[in-house]
């Protein structure tokens, strides 16, 4: 629904490449390498293939058998029990975790503080607004109803983030901009409107006003994330992620206003139906809208795009979201709801899942194709781009590391995490957007170097 209408239905090369010397795991083992500032990214040269011994240390599929250790003599088998079992006690040397390291700049990877504080002062305005209009007990209700499409839709957003997910900070930013600014943002046109053109039919409000209102606001924020945090915003996957964001925040907020208004004229009868209308048939309709305008961003962000060559993708993003929008407020007003519901729109809803699918696959295989370069220079061995870069290898990865004496999982996420990082970073690098990258790409190999050894102690 709109708040103009009831229409709505419910890398760069190493600076000193590393030598392989073989060890008892068959990994080659790097000499610490010497980092100096660059300042330009000069791509690596890879004259020659390095040659790797088939390491032993990573299993595909299962851990990795660990010899029994036990916390005394008394504690051993019978088997154990003799001479050599009743020496002296040494016990194992403590598992070696990763030291404190370096970690990427920070800077154009969260949003502002000062973003949320401007935030903050709406937020106050759009309360006042709600208990004056509404009531207290109905605004309450209807927030604690509105919760329930919001959990729905951020587990969803979460399972398409989980590649690489995005900094947490933003992740508020947009659900904030979307539940704060965007209907901030809508309620103010919406009056104006009313002040110069008077009342409007609710038909053309929900048709026309809401989808170029509604799909601006919240497609501002999706563009904002961009500026604030071009750094972190790789691709298509990342503005779907963030549009689905900021259009669940707003779908919250609208919901409250909504559900408080059926509880208001008709009780709890009229508010379950508008309940199971918009927050159980159709939770993903303002993420589905949004991530199109996002889509059309991170397309531009892949590419390297200006800022005013994204805002130029994203107004085309915008139309198809308009559009979207339209399209769902007005199959309330054509034929049977119910049936356009189940011919058209969870038809839609199931190609945008499609579409999400295939554009995580197109993420998994430019990480395992980045993170093959670094193999080519000697980084990597094949086998750890395999574990690092496909869902199966990070699947065997972890049970792996779960098998090691102290559970060295956590290393292995941080293990992963940077990999799939440093992938984006060089990335960035080839497209030449980011003017931090090649500091990044020094730091995430140290870091993943460290992690490597941390799993391989004995």
């Amino acid at each position: 629904m709109s708040f103009g209408g009831h229409g709505d239905p419910a890398a760069q090369r190493p600076a000193s490449r590393p030598s392989a010397q073989p060890t008892s795991y068959g990994t080659p083992s790097y000499t610490q390498p010497q980092y100096a500032p660059q300042q330009q990214y000069v791509p690596p040269q890879y004259a020659q293939q390095p040659q790797y011994v088939q390491p032993q240390s990573y299993p595909q599929t299962a851990s990795t058998p660990i010899s029994p250790v036990y916390g005394s003599v008394l504690a051993q088998r019978p088997e154990h029990h003799g001479a050599i079992a009743y020496d002296a006690y040494t016990p194992p040397a403590p598992v070696q975790a990763v030291p404190a390291l370096p970690v990427p700049s920070a800077k154009g990877r969260h949003a502002s503080v000062w973003a949320f504080g401007a935030l903050g002062f709406v937020l106050l305005g759009l309360i006042a607004y709600f208990v004056w209009a509404l009531g207290p007990a109905a605004s309450m209700i209807g927030m604690v109803l509105a919760l329930v499409p919001l959990t729905i839709v951020f587990f969803g957003v979460f399972f398409i983030d989980r590649w690489e997910p995005e900094p947490r900070s933003l992740v508020a930013f947009a659900i904030a901009w979307g539940a704060i600014a965007s209907i901030g943002l809508a309620l103010l046109v919406d009056l104006l409107l009313t002040l110069l053109v008077g009342e409007r039919s609710s038909d053309l409000a929900a048709v026309i006003q809401a989808p170029i209102v509604e799909e601006s606001a919240k497609g501002l924020g999706v563009f904002l994330i961009f500026l604030m945090a071009r750094r972190t915003f790789d691709g298509p996957v990342d503005g779907i992620v963030y549009g689905a964001l900021v259009g669940a925040g707003f779908a919250f907020t609208e919901n409250i206003q909504y559900f408080a208004i059926s509880l208001i004229e008709g009780g709890a009868p009229d508010l379950t139906v508008t309940f199971v209308l918009r927050g159980l048939m159709s939770p993903f309709a303002h993420a589905m809208f949004t991530s199109v305008t996002g889509f059309a961003i991170g397309l531009a962000a892949r590419r390297g795009a200006s800022a005013g060559r994204a805002l130029g993708f994203g107004a085309v993003g915008l139309l198809g979201a308009m559009a979207l929008h339209a399209l769902w407020n007005g199959s309330s007003m054509i034929g049977n709801f119910f049936v356009l519901y189940f011919v058209l729109q969870v038809p839609l809803f199931a190609g945008f899942i499609v579409a999400v699918i295939l554009l995580r696959k197109e993420e998994a295989r430019l990480t395992y194709a980045r993170l093959g370069d670094y193999a080519t220079a000697g980084w990597f061995t094949p086998q750890e781009v395999s574990m690092l870069a496909t869902p199966a290898g990070r699947r065997a990865g972890l049970q792996w590391a779960s098998g090691l004496r102290g559970d060295r999982r956590p290393i292995m996420r941080g293990f992963i995490k940077d990999a799939t990082t440093l992938a984006s970073v060089r990335q960035r690098i080839i497209t030449g957007r980011d003017p931090l990258a090649a500091q990044d790409e020094q730091v995430l190999l140290h870091r993943t170097h460290a992690a490597r050894d941390a799993l391989l102690a004995v």
